[in-house]
C-alpha cells in the first residue's frame, strides 16, 4: 500500500502540494494533458515548474500563470466542471471533496447554505488548478493513504477579496479543526485555506509520521521566503512496512454515577455512530466507589464528534484520548453456500471463520446453540 505523509513544518498551500508531487516524479507534461479535460479555456492559464532555494533548500516551484482573471464562482459551479468532466473517477472525487470541504467551511463561517457559497481566491483560475492537480498526482503515484505533520497555525495578519483578516484565516481555522496544529513559527500565513482543504478531505490523520519503508521524497517550495524556516512542504511517498497497518484513538472515561442501562446504552450508540470497539473495566474509584472505565476505538476524523456523544450521554466533564498505531490483517467476505444455506464468511491472511450475526441467526431458527452452529461451519469448510 502506498503512503504519503507531507511534512507542514513551514505549512501547505496549493501549489506548494503540486510542485511536492511533481517533485516525487509526475511528469508535468501528464498534468497538463490530464488539466484538459476539465472545462477550463486552454488560454486562460499555463504550467510551469522549476526548481529554486528557500534557505538553501533545494525545491521544485510550481506556478500557474492565469491569463483569465475571473476569481468569482459558486461552489455548485466548480462541482458541476469537475463531475461533467472526462477526468477519471478517482480524480473527480478526490477534487470535489476538497472543493465541498471548502464550500463547507465557507458556509460556516458567513452563515449561508452551501448551495450559495461563492469563491473568491479559491474560484481563481490558479486554485482550481492546484486542486485538481493535486487529485491527478495522487492517482498517478497511487497514493492511498494520505498523512501530514501537525500545521503551524501561522500569525499575523493577511489580505484577502474579505478584506484584512486574522491568521489563521476564518475559512482556514474552520477546516483545521479536529487536526493537530502548533504556534512554533513566526509571523505569516502558513497554511491556506487550499492546502487546509485538500489535508482535511483527503488526510487519515494529522500527526506522528506513519511506519513506512521510504522510497522517494519531494519537496515543494512556497512563494514567500521566510526567515526563520525554510517555505518548504516535503512530501514522503512510501509503502506501509505491515500490511493492514494504520492509526486509531483510542478515548477512555472514569463513570461511578451512570447506571448500567445508560452504560449499555451508550455502548450502542457509540457503535452505531462509527465505533470500532467498545469496552467497560470494572474499577474502585476515590472514596472507595464502584465504578466503571468505559473505553472506545474510533477513527481519528470521528474522536470530536464521538467524544461529544459520550459526554453528552454520561454527564462526563471530560475524556482521555491516545493516537495508537494497530496492524489489521487483510480481510474479505466470500458468501458461502453451507448445511444451512448462504453464510458469510470473514477471511484472513492466517484464517477464517463465519460471522457471527448469521451464526446467530441459525441459532435461533434452527433452536440449536450458537457454538455448534460455529463449529459445525468450520468443519464443513475444512472437510
Amino acid at each position: 500500500m502506498n503512503i504519503l505523509y507531507f511534512d507542514c513544518q513551514a505549512g501547505i498551500s496549493g501549489d506548494m502540494t503540486v510542485g511536492a508531487l511533481l517533485d516525487l516524479g509526475v511528469p508535468l507534461e501528464h498534468l497538463r494533458t490530464e488539466l484538459t479535460k476539465l472545462a477550463l479555456p486552454a488560454d486562460s492559464y499555463s504550467l510551469s515548474a522549476s526548481r529554486t532555494e528557500r534557505q538553501h533548500v533545494s525545491a521544485l516551484k510550481f506556478d500557474v500563470a492565469v491569463h483569465d482573471h475571473h476569481t468569482h464562482r459558486h461552489y455548485a459551479g466548480i462541482d458541476a466542471m469537475v463531475a461533467d468532466s472526462a477526468l477519471a473517477d478517482p480524480v473527480k472525487e478526490k477534487a470535489r471533496s476538497i472543493f465541498r470541504r471548502l464550500a463547507e467551511a465557507e458556509a460556516r463561517v458567513h452563515g449561508v447554505p452551501v448551495e450559495e457559497v461563492h469563491f473568491h481566491e479559491v474560484g481563481a483560475v490558479d486554485s482550481i488548478v492546484d486542486i485538481v492537480a493535486t487529485a491527478i498526482c495522487l492517482e498517478y503515484l497511487e497514493v492511498e493513504q494520505v498523512y501530514a505533520s501537525a500545521l503551524p497555525l501561522g500569525s499575523g495578519f493577511v489580505e484577502t477579496a474579505h478584506g484584512r483578516l486574522p491568521v489563521p484565516a476564518p475559512a482556514t481555522a474552520e477546516l483545521m479543526r479536529g487536526m493537530a496544529v502548533h504556534g512554533i513559527c513566526g509571523e505569516g500565513e502558513r497554511v491556506t485555506p487550499t492546502g487546509a482543504a485538500i489535508l482535511a478531505a483527503l488526510a487519515t490523520a494529522c500527526g506522528p509520521r506513519p511506519a513506512m519503508s521510504l522510497t522517494k521524497i519531494g519537496s515543494g517550495a512556497g512563494s514567500k521566503d521566510f526567515s526563520d524556516c525554510p517555505n518548504v512542504l516535503r512530501a514522503f511517498l512510501g509503502t506501509s512496512v505491515v500490511a493492514g497497518t494504520e492509526e486509531v484513538v483510542e478515548v477512555s472515561c472514569n463513570l461511578d454515577d451512570v447506571t448500567p442501562e445508560v452504560i449499555g446504552y451508550v455502548q450502542e450508540l457509540l457503535l452505531e455512530g462509527g465505533g470500532l470497539d467498545v469496552w467497560l473495566v470494572p474499577v474502585q474509584m476515590k472514596k472507595g466507589r464502584p465504578g466503571t472505565v468505559l473505553s472506545f476505538l474510533c477513527a481519528p476524523a470521528d474522536l470530536e464528534r464521538l467524544s461529544a456523544l459520550l459526554m453528552a450521554e454520561t454527564g462526563a466533564l471530560g475524556v482521555r484520548y491516545s493516537l495508537q498505531r494497530r496492524i489489521v490483517q487483510s480481510r474479505r467476505i466470500e458468501a458461502r453456500d453451507t448445511r444451512f444455506g448462504p453464510v458469510r464468511f470473514k477471511v484472513g491472511e492466517y484464517g477464517e471463520k463465519p460471522e457471527y450475526e448469521d451464526c446467530r441467526r441459525i441459532a435461533r431458527e434452527r433452536g440449536i446453540p450458537c457454538r455448534d452452529v460455529m463449529q459445525q461451519l468450520l468443519h464443513e469448510d475444512k472437510s
